[in-house]
């Protein structure tokens, strides 16, 4: 079959591989969709040790599609199902796991291959993070599940109240989820991004007021532009950082109301410090919270949100393409050229 298999930074390439079976627990999957992602892309540019600690190895988490084969054990899929399931399973039994935080799992197992014809489901992601799709639900809606429940994860933490002005910074897929779901919660969503092509899907996606700081190059000045949207200029009750660079952790801290929250969600380069005002953080009383993944609860109220169609699935796909563009769709991502691609092998 083919797939797609990665060998280093920029090395990524489609090629015939054996074919694979379903062991004890697993799930051979026929995929129909898989959708690109930030964290492809990063892994792409510059390689990924816990997700590859092994080179080449298969690429893509973000999927759906058919059972073709079930291992031994499996009681609760059956061949034909439609399916769509998250990148890990936690192990339930680390220190994390039994205090609650499953996300920081020390034992995650992940899952990769999902740009191909074939994936297989590790066992313990069929037991605890697979889910049958609605029939009329769309592959290619339910392949970002896995971005979905990592934000599902953020606004636990968001502290999100009615009528709260929340400044989205990003307006990339996971920055789109962010302004949809926090719209969902009655908060006034402004929306702050480079590109005006994502500022209106921003917009489509609920935001009140969008904030295009190209038009300004310095921190000062885009700082200023942003808190002079808020109201009576003093800053928003929730920032949401959605792009991944410690220059913009900085801008949203700064753009906080006093009193206000911080989610500091995008993944920044490894050992990459950032600058917090130590004093107005102590005299205005930021609460500045990183968040990371998901956990099985979120990626269950994800599959919820796709399903009932509250959240959109297909609303975040630029386009479909097929195996053979994925290096194309992640250059074009790069680019700002689109949001998410879906490919169908």
């Amino acid at each position: 079959m083919k797939a797609a298999m990665f060998y280093g930074p920029g090395d990524l390439r489609i090629q015939d591989v054996p074919a694979q079976e379903a062991g004890p627990g697993e799930l051979l999957v026929d995929v129909k969709a898989a959708a690109t992602c930030g964290t492809d892309l990063k892994s792409y540019r510059r390689g990924h040790p816990k997700l590859f600690p092994v080179l080449p190895s298969r690429f893509g988490h973000e999927f759906s599609g058919v059972v073709s084969g079930v291992g031994d054990g499996v009681t609760d899929f059956a061949v034909g199902d439609r399916v769509v399931a998250a990148n890990t399973a936690p192990c339930g039994h680390c220190w994390a796991c039994t205090r609650g935080r499953e996300s920081l799992c020390e034992n995650l197992e992940f899952l990769n291959g999902a740009f191909a014809e074939q994936v297989v489901i590790p066992a313990s992601i069929v037991g605890r993070n697979t889910y049958r799709l609605p029939d009329g639900l769309e592959f290619a809606a339910a392949a970002p599940l896995e971005p979905l429940a990592t934000v599902v994860h953020g606004m636990a933490e968001t502290g999100i109240q009615l009528s709260d002005t929340v400044v989205v910074h990003g307006a990339g897929p996971i920055g789109l989820m962010f302004v949809r779901l926090a719209t969902l919660r009655g908060a006034n969503v402004i929306s702050v991004d480079q590109s005006p092509w994502r500022l209106q899907e921003a917009a489509r996606a609920g935001a009140v007021d969008t904030v295009d700081i190209s038009e300004v190059s310095g921190p000062e000045e885009r700082v200023a532009l942003i808190k002079k949207r808020t109201p009576a200029g003093r800053g928003a009750d929730v920032c949401i950082e959605a792009v991944g660079l410690p220059a913009v952790w900085e801008q949203a801290v700064r753009t906080l109301r006093p009193g206000g929250t911080a989610v500091l969600f995008g993944g920044t380069p490894k050992r990459a410090p950032f600058a917090v005002d130590s004093s107005a953080m102590h005299y205005e009383e930021y609460t500045l919270k990183g968040v990371f993944h998901h956990t099985p609860d979120y990626v269950r109220t994800a599959v919820e949100l796709l399903s009932s169609k509250k959240v959109d699935g297909l609303s975040l796909i630029t386009e479909v393409r097929s195996l053979d563009q994925l290096v194309p769709s992640l250059e074009d991502m790069a680019a700002g050229r689109g949001s998410k691609y879906v490919v169908q092998p």
